[in-house]
């Protein structure tokens, strides 16, 4: 497939995403680009949020990461699916109940301004890095397969990118990403869905011959009990899940914000439990193509791109569907799929970070009437340029796996929302609001220590995701010192 093919076909695609936004957009006012008047079908908003919540980083570098880790992946995803129960009856209703644009209002309420805005800032790294993360791996793709052909420089590639986020967000806000959110949904899992069976096809198999293969035996392994030292020990990874979904869900105003959007408590509560469900069916079908890559890979001497001296695993997938002899069909879906998956989760995260900054810090409700419009536009492209120089940035710090990446950056930024969510929830107390934010910076710094300990200083064990309750866990006992009757 030829790189302007490629562009064409994109161009085309966000034809389609204007047109959504054209209608979502008319008459946007604020209380649309922030909430969607409250109006979104419960069904439309979980089926949505599957792409959102799997994003590029899911359909590119799960497949990828299944040489070195196989299906212990699955581990983490259980995990998640009890972290989603406890958003869904633990942490919507409260938000339901207080009526909030911004999640982090329920701190102000419960404890004061300055955790109100400690728990926004954090929330505002996170998702600028998480974010950041997942455009980056779109950004890589496109400039292998396109604009390396003419000599683009990837800074180019970026920009572009975030323009075109930019144009169909800035309008109608939530209320066009919940359903451009859908198209981008059916788009990525058809492109799975094609690669499995094009990939199958040209091995000579049909899909149950290649689950019974021996061949699949090397990658399958889920469930590892074997060494509680090892980082991918089932419990570690299980609970780890289960954190990382309350905090990069449930405290994560990009995701609820779509869960806002719906009529009731109630509707909510039926779009969480449903997009759970199908989530953890949706991640093994992207390990059973991760294993199925390898496998074609090996048996057609296909050898994993090379990027800036380095093999990245990630671009296995675009290498064979883009220049694999798998036909143009797949490789038309696969682009489509590629670009559902970053942008589902791209301009839902674009528009959070103007929700959150506008509401959390530039106090957006307060001001008059005919201010409040101007700002949020202007908020919203100087967040636009943030993304694209953070981006910029990764290309040339980044040197693991992206996924790797972005977990084990969760594990910092979002302990001390952990932390002060549960000491809201869980205790009656008050605290000396004035300190919360030295509990939340030494609570990092904390848990940066302990990241930086060798494994052979502590008998062998190697930590992983439990880094991420344990720094909800210190902050939690940081809370308890400054507490007040």
């Amino acid at each position: 497939m030829q790189p302007i093919h490629i562009l064409l076909l994109i161009a085309v695609y966000f034809g389609v995403l204007l047109l959504i936004s054209y209608f979502t957009g008319k008459n946007a006012g604020n209380e649309t680009f922030f909430k969607a008047n409250r109006q979104s079908p419960w069904y439309v908003v979980a089926f949505g949020m599957i792409g959102a919540s799997l994003s590029g980083v899911t359909f590119i570098s799960v497949p990828g990461w299944v040489e070195t880790s196989q299906f212990s992946y699955m581990q983490v995803v259980l995990g998640y699916l009890a972290g989603y129960f406890v958003i869904a009856y633990i942490l919507m209703p409260i938000y339901y109940k207080l009526n909030v644009t911004s999640i982090y209002q329920y701190l102000e309420q419960r404890f004061g301004v300055v955790s109100y805005k400690t728990g926004a800032f954090f929330f505002f790294i996170s998702r600028v890095l998480g974010a950041s993360f997942r455009l980056y791996l779109v950004a890589i793709v496109l400039q292998q397969y396109i604009f390396d052909a003419w000599n683009v420089p990837f800074e180019i590639t970026v920009i572009l990118s975030i323009i075109l986020i930019w144009i169909y967000t800035f309008k109608g806000g939530i209320k066009t990403i919940v359903w451009t959110d859908t198209l981008q949904t059916l788009f990525m899992l058809l492109a799975v869905g094609l690669a499995i069976y094009y990939i199958n096809q040209k091995i000579g198999w049909t899909f149950s011959e290649f689950l019974a293969s021996e061949e699949l035996t090397t990658y399958n392994k889920n469930f590892f009990f074997d060494n509680l030292l090892a980082k991918n020990h089932f419990l570690k990874s299980f609970f780890g899940g289960m954190f990382i979904t309350i905090c990069m869900t449930g405290l994560d105003q990009d995701m609820m914000q779509k869960n806002l959007t719906c009529r009731n408590l109630k509707e909510a509560q039926k779009n969480m439990v449903s997009f759970s469900l199908v989530l953890i069916v949706v991640n093994f079908v992207f390990l059973l193509l991760g294993a199925l890559l390898f496998i074609y890979a090996e048996q057609f001497n296909i050898v994993t791109p090379i990027m800036d001296g380095k093999a990245k695993t990630d671009l296995l997938f675009p290498e064979i569907a883009i220049k694999g002899e798998l036909g143009i069909v797949l490789a038309i879906s696969f682009i489509l799929g590629l670009i559902a998956a970053a942008y589902s989760s791209a301009d839902s995260a674009l528009t959070s970070l103007t929700t959150s900054f506008c509401v959390d810090f530039l106090d957006i409700e307060k001001k008059e009437k005919e201010n409040q419009t101007r700002v949020r536009k202007k908020t919203h492209v100087w967040m636009s340029v943030l993304l694209i120089l953070v981006i910029i940035v990764f290309k040339h710090v980044l040197t693991e796996n992206v996924i790797s990446n972005l977990l084990t950056v969760a594990t910092f930024t979002y302990g001390p929302l952990l932390g002060l969510f549960a000491f809201g929830i869980f205790t009656k107390y008050k605290i000396h609001d004035k300190y919360s934010w030295i509990i939340a910076v030494l609570s990092v710094g904390i848990i940066v220590v302990i990241w930086k300990i060798p494994p052979e200083w502590l008998g062998g064990y190697q930590i992983g995701y439990e880094l991420l309750p344990l720094n909800g866990l210190i902050t939690f006992l940081g809370l308890v010192l400054i507490r007040r009757k």
